[in-house]
């Protein structure tokens, strides 16, 4: 039982550190310790960008529950477009306690 006990204990110590760090990040090009907030383009046709935007946005609470759909093709219904131009993406978050991820369309 003892060797148990003390095994369970060196677990704990070597897990503790990652678990209890809160890791709430999102993608981005750039990250800050304590304070992210950054746009970035991911892709483009070339073309001028369109009249209509959608968004698609998901978060994460330390980097245990994350949530949304930031994908493209939720974005895209959000804007009501049927041809994307170009799709760019925001990323924020606050000392790991809160991070969001959006991919933000553009198109016709």
């Amino acid at each position: 039982m003892k060797k148990l006990l003390s095994g369970f204990v060196a677990a704990a110590a070597l897990t503790a550190p990652v678990v209890l760090t809160g890791c709430a990040t999102a993608k981005a090009p750039v990250m800050g310790l304590w304070y992210t907030e950054v746009k970035s383009g991911e892709m483009s046709t070339g073309y001028q960008a369109g009249a209509k935007r959608g968004e698609a946005c998901a978060s994460s609470i330390l980097g245990l529950i994350a949530t949304g759909d930031a994908s493209i093709d939720t974005a895209r219904k959000n804007g009501g477009i049927s041809y994307v131009i170009s799709i760019d993406s925001t990323a924020s978050s606050i000392l790991g306690v809160y991070a969001k991820y959006c991919t933000i369309v553009y198109g016709k």
